[in-house]
């Protein structure tokens, strides 16, 4: 059986095609994959770096800071000196290392009052162990009411536009407490 000049090259130009197609799913796709999710992910510090939290409400500010004991791994420093629950503390750490943002978007700066972020429902600064702060705004639930606006890190508010993220509702939950649930039950 003889094989015509057409078939061995459709037949090259087939090899050619699966080749490029086994390297670029084994190879090229998983990176774009990686970047794609390190751009999503909130923060790229870890639950541990985190040193101290300020919660900013509109009815109170709350400052805890990490401690050395097991047992009791924060302290809160802010309204009044005690214990915290490490529970609602720990839910806020994790939410802050593991989140992700659902979508970005970027919006001109006089328009920051119609998400939220001129009157924010909390806003949380993050220290680091390294000395490095993060800030995370809390704005208002989007229409669907399944996400927040959020404003990670914000720069200056000489800046034209701003970049707001939209983030888990989780977030809401996680600040929008009453005063005696931040502290440890005795």
């Amino acid at each position: 059986m003889k094989l015509k000049n057409t078939t061995w090259i459709l037949l090259g130009v087939a090899i050619i095609l699966g080749v490029g197609v086994y390297v670029y799913e084994l190879q090229i796709n998983p990176q774009q994959e990686q970047i794609e999710a390190t751009n999503k992910q909130l923060f790229t510090f870890d639950e541990d770096d985190i040193k101290a939290l300020t919660i900013e409400t509109e009815d109170q500010t709350y400052k805890f800071e990490k401690t050395s004991d097991e047992n009791q791994p924060w302290q809160m420093k802010e309204p009044q000196d005690t214990v915290a629950n490490d529970a609602v503390i720990s839910f806020l750490t994790n939410l802050l290392v593991t989140s992700e943002s659902e979508r970005t978007l970027t919006v001109p700066q006089n328009q920051k009052k119609d998400y939220g972020l001129d009157k924010p429902l909390g806003i949380i600064t993050i220290e680091l162990e390294n000395e490095k702060q993060h800030k995370i705004v809390l704005g208002k639930l989007n229409f669907q009411g399944e996400l927040l606006y959020a404003q990670i890190d914000s720069s200056s508010p000489s800046q034209e536009e701003i970049t707001i993220n939209l983030v888990p509702k989780n977030f809401q939950y996680a600040v929008d407490r009453q005063p005696e649930e931040w502290t440890k039950n005795k």
